[in-house]
């Protein structure tokens, strides 16, 4: 594998044994990017690790919520204004506006602790708004998109 910094591998190689422990059985382990694949009950994480600057790496949780939506003024402020009482993540809309959640840690100072409660809180979140936002608003759960 190749890592575009130091920190980065660093970053990568730190959290790797505490992902296979903590969700062992629910993981993909990726060999050729630093990324993983948690799957837990019905929803799916991504967690990627990405450089921020040269001496920096991210920790980047990712959960698709909802796929093949109409993005409507409704919706958007819908999710701006849950953004707004959520203190641990966001929702954002992907290039294909389809809706994530997602939240970053900084790699240098992450712990397994913080680790564990960034991946738990996207899954939850995601599994918890999905139904809402596809009963109210149209389209499809992501687990029903790729399933």
């Amino acid at each position: 594998m190749e890592f575009q910094t130091l920190a980065q591998q660093d970053c990568y190689e730190k959290i790797t044994p505490w992902i296979d422990d903590l969700f062992s059985g629910s993981v993909v382990i990726f060999d050729d990017e630093p990324l993983f694949i948690i799957n837990l009950g019905s929803a799916v994480a991504s967690t990627k690790v990405i450089p921020w600057g040269d001496d920096e790496a991210l920790i980047t949780t990712r959960s698709y919520v909802v796929t093949d939506i109409e993005i409507t003024p409704d919706l958007t402020y819908f999710l701006l204004r849950e953004n707004n009482g959520i203190y641990f993540g966001r929702f954002a809309l992907d290039p294909e506006n389809d809706i994530v959640f997602e939240h970053s840690l900084v790699g240098s100072s992450c712990d397994r602790v913080e680790l564990k409660h960034s991946v738990m809180t996207v899954v939850r979140l995601a599994d918890t708004y999905d139904d809402q936002i596809v009963e109210r608003w149209g389209g499809k759960r992501a687990l029903d998109r790729w399933c």
